[in-house]
């Protein structure tokens, strides 16, 4: 693939702090990816995020289906969201990048930004919503953006649908894989790095599909049960940015050092934190036969190719946390309704087709899942470029 259409840096006149936008590709005129908020992001990373973005819409290109794929993109703001300057900061960049969201970038919440915190801030900045750029492409936007409305109102168990979407696509994923192998949900061990909204709802999916997890970590450390956690009373004890109240913990549950969760004995480990999580030497550390990249870019490439070759599956960011971006384009444009049974069934029904798509291609081409994912991405690019038509 080629150079991304646009890379921009932003420097904020009054701290100093850095952000950037990364166009990867324009389809129709208009691309998609998140903005996300934590200290050392870099401009890199942010390409590396747009790439996958990119990745991403082709996969859930459907011939059939109303959404059609957008191109990929990425922000970053190189921010702890937890500085009490960020949501100033926050305002500030949205306010300097306004004329690309307003014309072509869509974005929302990633990594260390909520989508009500993203909606604050861009209403601040005099951003109609962080989604306008896609609008002229809907058939009656009135409608659209009630349905997305009415889609961010429903809540399951308390919690908000958008808040649970991601999670049942990285928790399908990994059953998916478990289905193919032959393996039962009763007895698979599962370790989660990171408890916010998309691994908190990744630990309550698996749980309830039988798995036991058995370790959790935030940013105080890991909290383990050999004999399983209670998710939900975790879940409970969380606060906006997915730290456990340690208050919550049973007299049964150890409190371990932050990385232990690598180490846990464990059949399954789900990433759902920062990028470039697993290293060279993190890898070494791993027992685990399957890691599912709830976090966009956890696994670095070098520790990926030493896992392969003991034979760890990486099943990979762009397939398995795809479900949220696919979620809102289906919502918007009419694919689903605004109802929690339909876009769990369409998150369902799209995952595990894409996985299983993905694990059979490795296995005919004798190479990894992303490679897989990769020569599938490669496939329908071309077609998506005809049909639609994108700048390169």
């Amino acid at each position: 693939m080629t150079a991304p259409v646009m890379s921009l840096t932003w420097t904020d006149h009054l701290t100093g702090r850095q952000g950037f936008l990364v166009v990867d590709r324009l389809v129709r005129g208009v691309c998609s990816g998140g903005l996300r908020m934590r200290g050392g992001c870099t401009l890199d990373e942010v390409a590396g995020l747009a790439r996958g973005m990119t990745m991403k819409e082709a996969l859930h290109y459907n011939p059939e289906g109303r959404y059609v794929p957008l191109g990929g993109a990425k922000g970053g703001i190189d921010c702890d969201p937890r500085d009490p300057q960020a949501y100033g900061i926050l305002v500030r960049y949205l306010r300097a990048v306004r004329p690309y969201i307003e014309s072509c970038w869509t974005t929302g919440e990633d990594l260390g930004l909520t989508q009500d915190l993203v909606d604050r801030a861009a209403a601040e900045a005099g951003i109609v919503s962080s989604v306008q750029a896609v609008f002229p492409l809907l058939d009656d936007e009135t409608a659209a953006r009630r349905r997305l409305a009415d889609a961010f109102a429903v809540e399951v168990d308390g919690i908000g649908l958008d808040e649970l979407v991601g999670g049942c696509g990285v928790a399908e994923s990994a059953l998916a894989a478990l289905d193919r192998d032959g393996v039962p949900y009763a007895g698979t061990r599962v370790a989660v790095q990171g408890l916010g909204t998309m691994g908190g709802a990744t630990a309550r999916f698996l749980a309830r599909a039988g798995l036991t997890v058995v370790a959790v970590a935030d940013i105080k450390g890991t909290i383990a049960n050999p004999a399983g956690l209670d998710v939900e009373a975790l879940l409970a004890a969380r606060d906006v940015h997915g730290t456990v109240d340690r208050a919550a913990l049973r007299p049964e549950d150890r409190e371990l050092p932050v990385d232990a969760w690598l180490s846990a004995d464990a059949e399954v480990l789900v990433p759902a934190a920062v990028s470039y999580a697993i290293d060279t030497a993190d890898q070494e550390r791993i027992t685990a036969r399957w890691i599912v990249e709830a976090a966009n870019m956890p696994v670095l490439p070098q520790a990926e190719e030493l896992l392969a070759a003991r034979g760890v599956v990486v099943l990979p960011d762009v397939v398995v946390n795809s479900g949220t971006n696919a979620w809102w384009w289906w919502t918007l444009f009419g694919d689903i309704d605004a109802d929690a049974d339909e876009a769990f069934a369409h998150i369902r029904r799209a995952l595990r087709t894409l996985v299983g798509r993905m694990l059979e291609r490795a296995e005919a081409d004798g190479t990894t899942p992303r490679a897989a994912a990769h020569a599938l991405v490669a496939d329908r690019l071309p077609v998506i470029a005809e049909r639609f038509g994108w700048y390169r």
